[in-house]
């Protein structure tokens, strides 16, 4: 295979390929009556309005707050004044909070530490040893966490690292000679991708810094070696050249979202996966059609001037004689959410395939109750495509728990009926009405896909979304982040934007054609019990500009003002008081300006603006220590030369945000 010329918007880690065309839901010529988006005060005009009439709009934060707490507000009240959009090169925070750049691409973190070059001359062996690019989900863990302590001055920060710029890494960008990748540039891209575990610490004058030397730093990139575990352990479809028994795999890219486990555990997310490989065959096998796999691939790995298997894998097309003898299932070892003990520093990475495959935003646990099955919720993050559900059939016991329990149980799919009612629908084999569903399906044509069947349970699991566009679940405006309120137990997720929609394809979860703001969608579960078939929903709020309301029988719930207009909500979390932070990555021009972190109190949907992050970055993972006095926030792609003026290279980087009294961040 020669080099090739890509549609730039393959280079470009959030546009997919719409590759779901089955329709699933009933077509809709209208709004739900029930619950709307209208915007009844745009751009400079009503601006002007808001101003001079002082307006108090119900969940827009447009108060005059001076910053002030009492004793008796709610731990979910939000505490500062919001901060404006804004254009500049720099994080804006409101006034008396601080901020400093900490981990940015490139920090020397393990092995023999190896300095960062800002020519962009390191090599891959250094990369592997350094924070990889573009940091997304990040997670803090408390260093006693594992005998049951809640340090927030000392743990274990382990973030991912999505994709990369090509420009910043290489000296000179990526580079061919004779239509082939220089193998060394191509083992530092597979590098700069994956996940960082880092040990940090604060000193007595509040200050975090790595601990140099610490066992328990570690980077696990696109080449780590890793099990397969699950149903999926051990199927004809997985078989490769590196793995003839379906055991194993190396690697993990396009890391997304995240989620701590239970049990102390970190999941981290394959999201885009499928632009990392390319297959040359006439035909392609249903694995790959479903996802957007194409004939060329997003870095040109399987391009690299070296014959070793870790670059060849990306190549997925039939080569062999046998499965064994390629990598033509190498895909299918990928989109998942993947386990790691950042505990364990010497522990196998394990592929969580009873989670299912597909394009991973994250993944959120609901509380874990002892006795009672462990449940989580995960979004496909790509236009047209659904939130899942997971039970395990195992109870959760806290003493006992680990990973095991996310190796058997019942993966679900939603369907969010018109009237606020919703559905999980099982995707297992053993449950007679997807049963029924997948007899009636097959040798019909299944959107793209001529559908003939499923062998068993773990090719239900390899092709999760053939499963669930079978099984009627709703198609989405692009799945992202998920949320679970510690309070209320409510699940919210993020719906980023989908402007493929049509005014014909609309439904009441999904109201807007040609979707471009996004909004957030939360529903309760049956008897506040996450392991239950059946939800109640309705939609959170709406993004968009000055004076869009979310709107709930006819009752203006949320008008957004300038303290709090965004667009494309994408990271979603809540700390450990119930505050929920929505993080945006969306469009930088006006009004929006550069993307935001919000916070929003779920109770009453007050949502102020709190953070601003630099030029043309996006703001995504975010989360605190347990004291919730020091906040870690991800910065990625950004533009220009932040965090340091200095350097001629843009650089991803983590904000720490603090209060300059000490106190807690938000309240």
């Amino acid at each position: 295979m020669a080099k090739h010329d890509l549609d730039p918007n393959y280079l470009d880690p959030n546009y997919e390929p719409v590759v779901n065309h089955t329709e699933n839901t009933p077509f809709h010529q209208a709004l739900s009556a029930r619950m709307q988006r209208r915007t009844v005060m745009k751009g400079s005009v009503g601006a002007a309005l808001a101003s001079v009439m002082g307006l108090g709009l119900a969940g827009c934060g447009s108060d005059s707050n001076d910053g002030t707490t009492s004793s008796n507000v709610s731990s979910t009240d939000i505490g500062f004044k919001a901060v404006p959009t804004s254009t500049a090169n720099e994080v804006v925070v409101p006034e008396g909070y601080s901020t400093e750049a900490f981990l940015p691409w490139g920090t020397p973190i393990t092995g023999s530490y190896p300095a960062y070059k800002p020519d962009g001359t390191n090599t891959g062996a250094e990369q592997e040893q350094q924070m990889g690019m573009h940091h997304d989900g990040v997670h803090f863990f408390p260093i006693d966490l594992k005998a049951g302590g809640n340090s927030s001055s000392e743990g274990l920060l382990v973030m991912n690292h999505e994709y990369i710029n090509q420009g910043a890494l290489h000296a000179n960008g990526a580079t061919y000679v004779n239509d082939m990748r220089p193998a060394d540039e191509v083992r530092k891209e597979i590098a700069a991708h994956g996940v960082s575990v880092v040990h940090i610490k604060r000193d007595t004058n509040g200050k975090w810094d790595i601990v140099f030397g610490s066992p328990f730093n570690r980077r696990i990139t696109g080449n780590t070696e890793m099990d397969i575990r699950g149903p999926v352990r051990g199927y004809s479809k997985l078989i490769t050249k590196y793995s003839p028994d379906a055991t194993e795999t190396r690697g993990t890219l396009n890391n997304c979202a995240m989620g701590p486990t239970p049990w102390g555990t970190y999941l981290a997310a394959e999201e885009n996966w499928h632009g990392y490989f390319a297959n040359g065959d006439a035909t392609q096998p249903r694995e790959q059609t479903r996802h957007g796999v194409g004939s060329s691939s997003r870095y040109d790995w399987e391009l690299a001037d070296s014959a070793a298997d870790q670059y060849v894998r990306f190549n997925v097309s039939t080569i062999g004689a046998t499965a064994a003898d390629d990598y033509r299932n190498e895909a299918n070892t990928y989109g998942y959410m993947v386990e790691i003990d950042p505990f364990t520093p010497e522990s196998k990475p394990q592929k969580c395939t009873a989670l299912g495959r597909f394009g991973h935003e994250g993944v959120i646990f609901a509380p874990a109750k002892e006795g009672e099955p462990v449940v989580c919720y995960s979004g496909d993050d790509s236009r047209f495509e659904y939130i899942y559900k997971f039970v395990s059939s195992k109870p959760y016991y806290a003493a006992t728990a680990g990973g095991y329990l996310l190796d058997e149980g019942t993966l679900y799919v939603a369907r969010f009926n018109d009237d606020g009612s919703g559905d999980w629908l099982s995707l297992d084999l053993d449950d007679a009405d997807f049963a029924a569903k997948v007899a009636a399906a097959e040798g019909t044509q299944v959107g793209d896909v001529q559908f003939d069947g499923f062998e068993n349970q773990a090719d239900v699991l390899l092709n999760t979304r053939l499963a669930a566009d079978i099984a009627g679940a709703t198609p989405m405006d692009r799945p992202e982040w998920g949320a679970v309120d510690p309070n209320s137990g409510q699940v919210y997720f993020t719906l980023t934007n989908n402007s493929r929609r049509t005014e014909e394809q609309v439904n009441a979860a999904n109201p807007n054609a040609n979707n471009r703001t996004g909004h957030i969608i939360r529903w309760s579960e049956e008897g506040n019990d996450h392991t239950a078939t059946s939800f109640d929903w309705d939609i959170f709020v709406f993004a968009g500009e000055q004076g869009t309301e979310t709107v709930v029988d006819d009752e203006v719930i949320v008008s957004l003002t300038d303290d709090n207009i965004f667009n494309s909500p994408d990271g979603l979390w809540f700390d450990y008081n119930g505050r929920l932070w929505i993080q945006t990555d969306g469009s930088d021009a006006a009004p929006y300006q550069n993307n935001m972190m919000l916070a929003a109190n779920p109770e009453t949907r007050e949502i102020r603006r709190f953070f601003v992050g630099p030029v043309g970055c996006e703001v995504t993972g975010v989360v605190s220590t347990p004291d919730v006095k020091t906040m870690f926030v991800n910065i990625q792609h950004p533009d220009g030369n932040w965090p340091d003026s200095s350097d001629p290279r843009p650089r991803d980087a983590t904000v720490i945000v603090t209060k300059d009294d000490g106190d807690v961040i938000g309240a």
